[in-house]
């Protein structure tokens, strides 16, 4: 019995002991666990983005021609044909309209009359005028039928040519009565019809030349000075990825009344056949001169006696203190203009209680 006790009492301390050794390697373990599972401090980071100082401008615009031709006879008449519709694109010398032709011919009829009648007498006054000059030599004849002879041929030549230019004048005006494009274009305005009498000069046809276009846009004063001096760019919306140089060719000298901005126009020299008139625009004014600059949160600066520096996290999660160049301090903001990269990331809140040897976490917000 006593032997039995012994060994009963022996069987449990050697449990009791096993149990012991197993709890504490599994202790061992959970702490190994827990040492590897254990993350680096959370921080919340913001990328670094340069930019102008001073912002691009845009403002919406509208492409029109640089030269747009009201164009009319250059002699009255009654409207016979107009062969043109707005919007349909014409070409130098194509014509666009014609008048009736009666009144014209008939004038061009009798100027062409009155030519050949002084042609008839500036050559009969001719042939007077040589005769007294021969018979003035021989002493035939006197001083005064000679002057006489001589004035006749020159009323004959000065009437022969007043019906030369006449002829010429009725020419053209014949000619007028057809309206040509003098370059190529396209309709914008109709403001005949057929039937329609006109004055000399009234317009009939509005056409928009193909060779130069522009962006028209409003500039409020406080931007005068940059669409003088900055750089323009011209992007269209039915084109947006695309960008165009424009360039300022001239600003109105008041403001408009109503919206106190100043009309400019900007030609568009690199413009083809795919920027069509009155498209919509988008122009952005910048500013040469400006620097580049860069806006993160106070809270991201870290300073202690020493220059003002930013932490810079890496893909491994390592983090870094640089010195950065600080170009002014805004109410929540502050503006670095060079120490880091584009493109890098800075830790924004907490720097104070980070360390260049300890490990992070990049979050991408707070969470409570």
């Amino acid at each position: 019995m006593v032997v039995r006790s012994i060994l009963s009492s022996y069987s449990r301390f050697l449990a009791g002991m096993s149990l012991a050794v197993l709890a504490i390697a599994l202790t061992g373990c959970n702490e190994k666990v827990a040492e590897k599972a254990t993350p680096g401090r959370p921080v919340l980071v913001a990328a670094v983005r340069y930019e102008a100082e001073s912002p691009e401008r845009s403002f919406v615009g509208t492409i029109k021609p640089r030269i747009e031709t009201d164009m009319g006879f250059r002699v009255p008449g009654k409207v016979a044909k107009r062969l043109v519709e707005v919007g349909q694109t014409v070409d130098v010398g194509q014509p666009l309209a014609t008048l009736d032709e009666v009144d014209l011919k008939l004038q061009a009829e009798q100027a062409e009359a009155e030519f050949r009648a002084a042609t008839g007498v500036l050559a009969q006054a001719t042939a007077s005028e040589q005769r007294a000059k021969d018979l003035r030599a021989k002493g035939w004849t006197t001083d005064a039928q000679m002057d006489q002879s001589r004035a006749a041929a020159d009323e004959a030549r000065a009437r022969f040519n007043r019906a030369e230019r006449s002829v010429e004048l009725t020419r053209n005006s014949l000619s007028y009565a057809t309206l040509v494009a003098d370059s190529r274009g396209v309709v914008t305005a109709t403001l005949i019809d057929a039937g329609q009498v006109v004055a000399a000069g009234q317009t009939a046809v509005r056409v928009a030349r193909f060779a130069e276009k522009e962006a028209v846009v409003a500039i409020p004063e406080t931007l005068v000075g940059r669409a003088k001096e900055g750089t323009a760019s011209v992007s269209l919306w039915s084109e947006p990825n695309r960008k165009y140089a424009a360039k300022l060719r001239e600003i109105a000298p008041t403001a408009d009344p109503a919206t106190r901005t100043y009309l400019a126009k900007f030609s568009l020299p690199g413009a083809g056949e795919t920027v069509s008139l009155g498209m919509t625009a988008t122009l952005t004014l910048a500013d040469p001169a400006t620097e580049r600059v860069a806006k993160l949160p106070l809270s991201a600066l870290y300073s202690q006696g020493g220059d003002p520096s930013l932490y810079i996290v890496d893909d491994k999660g390592e983090v870094s203190l640089k010195p950065v160049t600080v170009k002014s301090y805004e109410s929540g903001n502050v503006v670095i203009s060079g120490g880091v990269d584009e493109g890098s990331k800075v830790v924004v809140l907490g720097v104070q209680k980070l360390d260049p040897a300890q490990k992070v976490r990049v979050v991408s917000s707070l969470s409570f």
